[in-house]
């Protein structure tokens, strides 16, 4: 049906045909001939006649996916043909903190494919020659490498290229399909050898909750995810491996006999399973009466739904957007975002459901709804963690972002008895000094961002969504079974003191790099210069109070409330969050802030003046 409506679209087109338009096709999504077959298969399904007129040729990859589409998965085999056109990339830009992230699909004016296969092949092979070094001690045997994806677009012609370039530095390849992040760490701790585990490195093909013509890697051993400088080292090998490939005529096949393929994500949901029965006093099914709804945004989060709630007992009718669909059609597979909150919200106030659950796309961020449809995200998941966790182990420590509300700090302190170490921006930042506090001697059990990544002591420090679930998940299933209580609101009561602010905002700053202003300095040394010159305003003016401790940017102080500036880790950007118990409060703030950096000239004002 796919290739008659394919043909139908054509023949009613002014254009030549077909193959005329095969081509054009192709060369807009930078396939190979065998790739854009397998592309063609998946998505072309969900071409609508009655629609046509909508998507023209120029944006056929926007697309979506029709619920009748089979998932067709390219061969690892593939071959991408001749190599000598090959444009010049600059790897150190695909680099994205501890992550690789790039574009890979064509049809977004201004944003030029960066991540095709061949860089997608060099990279892998990079990763396997990394990984080589890192394990000389196992040189005896073939190193294994487990591979999944998330549900974009892109992702079976980005897996086969991995396999490529991941049996051309010699390593076995375990391919795993659709799967969480989550779940490629646990790979590499699982001892498993039927399911070829525990693996010595994994990949995961994703880019979060980015658009779906986007997508990258994160890469994991067993002993976490890899570093900053670890990416840096992988895209440099790559960079030599993709200049040699460019210059050979035929790209190499992956080795057939070093592939493999296991359902990995089955042994990964029974470990959630087994958890929630342990931690519930070994009920077989102790989520039985519960109401639960799971809305995946189309992302890899539906397996949660059958794999790990079904089995416990819970109800979860009204659970939506489970189906894999790289376009994600509904709404962002981010639980940061109000679209996306607000749809499960939604779904479990007109379903009358006890608890909402939604994921991001990879399932390493996660937040919850109760029953009455409040939300328990950024800070209110952070003070829900904490307070399971400050149950379990009094008077840890708590590691955080430093975009976390002053109430937050009063919550875990003051009402939990724990203590709040507020940290730098970004997942790994955080996780990292969860770890490194431990390592000096200062207890710390639960590492966790104000976007939903967190990671726990107890489970190797994973940074996993559905393990934080697991805890909500438990913590109602034991209130039931001792009779303190059934439902969410169990939940609910643990955060009840914790004080939000009546109005927040997140402001960024941008700096123009091409301004006369920044002289022969790049964006960094500007922003650093604006921030030593906030810090030293701040010291003089009696009205401000600059944190004691802080690890990023300036945070301070001021008329009820705070704010926060900082150097964005990655763009030419100054992020401002200010915190206030009212819009007059954040007004002042805002002017505070305006009247420090206004003669900074490069410096783009316009959303800090909003709010003036």
């Amino acid at each position: 049906m796919a290739a008659s409506m394919w043909q139908s679209y054509f023949s009613s087109s002014s254009l030549m045909g077909p193959s005329s338009h095969e081509g054009i096709l192709r060369a807009r999504l930078q396939l190979s001939p065998h790739s854009f077959a397998c592309w063609n298969s998946r998505y072309m399904g969900s071409l609508r006649m009655h629609n046509s007129s909508r998507y023209p040729l120029a944006n056929l990859t926007q697309f979506p996916r029709s619920k009748d589409c089979a998932r067709v998965t390219c061969s690892a085999t593939v071959s991408s043909g001749n190599i000598s056109s090959v444009e010049k990339v600059d790897f150190k830009k695909l680099q994205n903190g501890s992550d690789i992230r790039g574009v890979a699909i064509a049809g977004v004016e201004g944003e030029p494919v960066n991540l095709t296969e061949r860089v997608a092949e060099a990279i892998a092979e990079g990763f396997a020659n990394w990984l080589v070094e890192k394990k000389k001690g196992d040189a005896a045997r073939q190193l294994r490498v487990s591979v999944g994806h998330d549900s974009r677009i892109s992702a079976d012609i980005l897996q086969a290229a991995v396999a490529r370039g991941i049996t051309r530095g010699g390593l076995g390849v375990v391919l795993y399909g659709l799967a969480s992040t989550p779940a490629m760490f646990y790979s590499t701790v699982t001892d498993r050898e039927d399911m070829f585990c525990p693996v010595d490195g994994s990949i995961m093909i994703t880019a979060s909750h980015l658009p779906y013509n986007r997508n990258g890697f994160k890469f994991f051993t067993s002993s976490g995810g890899l570093g900053k400088a670890d990416i840096s080292n992988i895209l440099s090998r790559a960079a030599d491996i993709y200049a040699r490939l460019s210059n050979e005529s035929v790209q190499a096949s992956a080795d057939s006999s070093s592939i493999k393929k296991v359902p990995f994500m089955d042994e990964y949901a029974s470990s959630l399973v087994e958890a929630v029965r342990k931690g519930a006093g070994g009920l077989e099914r102790p989520l039985e009466g519960f109401h639960i709804i799971v809305d995946a945004g189309n992302g890899a989060g539906g397996f949660f739904l059958g794999k790990v709630l079904v089995p416990l007992g819970a109800s979860t009718s009204g659970s939506q957007f489970l189906e894999p669909d790289g376009m994600f059609p509904n709404h962002i597979p981010n639980p940061e975002d109000k679209e996306a909150m607000a749809a499960v919200k939604k779904a479990v106030l007109d379903n009358g459901a006890d608890l909402g659950i939604i994921f991001d796309t990879d399932v390493d961020r996660a937040a919850a709804v109760d029953s009455n449809g409040n939300e328990m995200n950024r800070n209110g998941l952070i003070a829900l963690i904490a307070a399971i966790i400050l149950a379990e182990h009094p008077g840890t420590t708590i590691v955080t972002d430093s975009v976390t509300s002053d109430g937050l700090t009063d919550f875990i302190e003051n009402k939990l008895g724990g203590k709040h170490h507020r940290f730098k921006r970004g997942y790994k930042n955080v996780i990292d000094e969860g770890i490194r506090l431990n390592s000096v001697g200062q207890e710390c059990h639960l590492a966790i961002e104000t976007s939903g990544h967190g990671a726990l002591k107890e489970n190797l420090w994973l940074d996993d969504g559905a393990y934080l679930m697991v805890k909500l998940l438990i913590k109602m299933a034991a209130a039931k079974a001792a009779g303190e209580g059934i439902g969410s609101k169990v939940l609910t009561d643990l955060i009840q003191d914790l004080q939000e602010a009546e109005v927040s905002a997140e402001i960024r700053l941008k700096i123009d790099q091409n301004h006369s202003d920044l002289g022969s300095g790049s964006f960094r040394d500007y922003g650093e210069r604006i921030l030593k010159h906030l810090e030293s305003v701040t010291d003089s003016d009696p009205n401000l109070k600059k944190a004691p401790v802080n690890y990023e940017g300036v945070r301070v102080s001021a008329h009820g409330g705070w704010f926060l500036l900082r150097l964005s880790l990655h763009d030419p950007v100054l992020p401002l969050n200010i915190e206030g118990p009212s819009k007059a409060a954040v007004q002042k703030i805002a002017g505070v802030v305006h009247s420090v950096v206004k003669d900074y000239k490069a410096l783009d004002l316009k959303a800090l003046e909003k709010y003036l």
